[in-house]
């Protein structure tokens, strides 16, 4: 597990403190942890929502963080799990640059064609981007942590080539109830599906899948954060 210890990593702290590796990935520059962070760039805190009928009574403009299980224990390997709104900070759907939101400054939330950037970086070909559901062939292997220190077996195609390291951090449903901690990485991107929508997009990794997951659902989930370098 861990960072490919045959790439350079930088870091990024963000307003709490913490520390995260950073991974220069083709043109870009993207966190290789999840964020843990629990107060927004200003400095005012994110509400903290554990109880499960509050959860399960969300607007989709709330916003909201939790850890797994609503045990801390998973902050420092899975980091955090946030509404929408909550990655967001209240933000407008971007599909161009994407939206600070709850990152540090000087980096944002990724929009849907910043993953799209990435993945083709990896080598996905537009038209599979594009597209909704598992796409393209080896890039979420190419993203995926190594070992089964935090994935469950297989972890399907596993080789971090590209630094990203990511890691499960299952996800909230709308509900409230907690799902899949090893076996699904799932982070929210800075894109609503349509205008005035309470749905944006997200993408998913799985422990028995290779490719990666692209799709939209409820704003109310928790889902995993990685942040982007402006440019």
């Amino acid at each position: 597990g861990g960072l490919n210890p045959d790439l350079e990593y930088d870091t990024v702290t963000d307003i709490d403190g913490n520390m995260y590796a950073t991974i220069e990935i083709g043109t870009q520059v993207w966190m290789a942890e999840n964020l843990k962070v629990t107060h927004y760039p200003d400095g005012s805190p994110i509400p903290e929502i554990s109880d499960e009928a509050e959860w399960d009574a969300m607007a989709p403009e709330t916003q909201a963080y939790c850890w797994y299980d609503n045990l801390v224990v998973y902050r420092d390997t899975s980091g955090a799990l946030y509404s929408w709104a909550a990655a967001m900070y209240g933000g407008l759907s971007s599909d161009t640059i994407g939206v600070q939101g709850v990152c540090p400054d000087g980096w944002h939330l990724p929009s849907d064609a910043e993953w799209k950037i990435l993945e083709m970086t990896l080598g996905m070909s537009q038209a599979d981007a594009d597209i909704n559901d598992w796409r393209g062939t080896d890039e979420g292997g190419q993203l995926k942590e190594l070992g089964f220190s935090n994935w469950s077996l297989p972890n399907e195609g596993a080789t971090n080539t590209s630094g990203f390291t990511a890691v499960p951090g299952g996800f909230r449903s709308a509900k409230g109830l907690f799902y899949s901690i090893s076996d699904y990485a799932n982070f929210w991107t800075a894109t609503a599906d349509e205008e005035g929508s309470s749905r944006a997009f997200f993408r998913t990794l799985n422990f028995e899948e290779e490719r990666i997951y692209r799709h939209y659902n409820s704003m109310q989930l928790g889902l995993s954060v990685r942040c982007i370098k402006d440019q």
